[in-house]
């Protein structure tokens, strides 16, 4: 699935299960609190911390999917085209930053 099916299932899910898109402050906080939980998994599974009994069930899979699902939730009522928006990043991280890392010391 491309990232414009992905904002197209994202709006026939809302309009199918749910009442309404939660207003753009509401979806700000909501990715936020999912961002939280990735980190909070990150940090204890990859990081220093230990990694408490109640969250080694959490799948980090399902955590990221949540992230991206308020992101095209954000995307779809803000009427920004994501699929566009990343193709244009995508040309202008590789353009900008594709010598400034085959030439960093500290990734040799």
């Amino acid at each position: 699935m491309n990232i414009e099916n992905a904002q197209k299932a994202v709006d026939e899910w809302i309009k199918n299960h749910g009442v309404r898109y939660f207003n753009e402050l509401t979806n700000m906080a909501q990715l936020t609190e999912e961002v939280g939980e990735v980190a909070r998994i990150i940090a204890r599974r990859y990081g220093e911390q230990s990694e408490k009994e109640s969250d080694k069930d959490k799948d980090l899979g399902e955590e990221l999917a949540d992230v991206l699902f308020v992101v095209l939730c954000l995307a779809n009522q803000t009427d920004v085209d994501l699929q566009q928006a990343f193709e244009k990043k995508l040309d202008l991280k590789a353009k900008r930053d594709h010598d400034r890392h085959h030439n960093n010391k500290k990734l040799k």
